[in-house]
């Protein structure tokens, strides 16, 4: 091997050296956990909103676990995750948790966590307090599927910028009792626009953020219909949900 071939084998390898090191060196992908377990009505939806968050994770940089089993939320275990989204969860905290797993989810939070609630996790949880601060109310009732107005309160947010002034849209509307009161609502619904006797709130949120226990925490309603996970708009809305439960994105445009 001659001296130029030499000089040549020997920058074929730096680079590959270097190439490798970078590689070990990069930061991995953030990930999150999404938990779908239930103990009261399960909504079918679930099964297309794993797989539709599954490509939101594949298109945005992040990867996703999916799970119904409450043994994953261990503290060690739940480090790994810059945020939890419930999708839909429902039925009582002892039914879903055990003390410890609780405990856990607690913990997390408070280690500046980030916790993401979709739909029916408002309808969970109605025996642990501390959980219904943090998804910012429980369900009171909702009336049958129908189209309603849902106007964009903040159109300054990852969740909501891309959205018109009135979204019209079809699902299952719910209203909300013991809400929380340092909730920043960013959708609220039109309550002229569909029928929901005996439900009306007046003042009816339906998507809001708030920090909470150390933690991140924001939540959707909107979510019932196996539709809404092909819809890109309701799709953007939770991705911007998404990243700003993981904190990879600030909230406010």
């Amino acid at each position: 091997m001659n001296f130029k071939s030499a000089l040549n084998v020997i920058g074929l390898l730096a680079v590959c050296i270097l190439f490798n090191a970078g590689i070990a060196l990069a930061k991995p992908k953030p990930k999150i956990l999404v938990f779908s377990k239930t103990r009261g009505f399960h909504h079918s939806s679930i099964a297309v909103g794993n797989t539709a968050i599954i490509k939101l994770g594949d298109e945005n940089n992040f990867d996703v676990d999916t799970t119904t089993d409450a043994a994953k939320f261990t503290l060690d275990n739940l480090k790994q995750y810059s945020a939890i989204v419930f999708l839909s969860t429902t039925g009582m905290s002892n039914q879903l948790f055990t003390g410890d797993q609780k405990a856990a989810l607690m913990k997390y939070m408070e280690q500046g966590g980030g916790y993401m609630g979709i739909h029916a996790a408002t309808d969970c949880c109605y025996d642990w307090p501390w959980y219904g601060k943090m998804s910012g109310a429980y369900f009171k009732g909702h009336p049958a599927q129908q189209e309603a107005v849902i106007q964009v309160v903040d159109p300054n947010t990852v969740a909501t910028s891309f959205l018109p002034k009135e979204w019209k849209r079809k699902d299952e509307w719910y209203s909300f009792k013991d809400m929380a009161t340092d909730l920043h609502v960013i959708l609220k619904i039109d309550e002229s626009s569909y029928q929901q006797p005996g439900l009306q709130m007046g003042d009816h949120p339906m998507a809001w953020y708030h920090n909470y226990d150390g933690g991140r925490a924001f939540y959707t309603e909107l979510g019932h219909t196996d539709e809404s996970y092909a819809d890109p708009l309701y799709l953007k809305h939770i991705l911007g949900g998404i990243q700003y439960a993981m904190g990879v994105k600030k909230i406010n445009k």
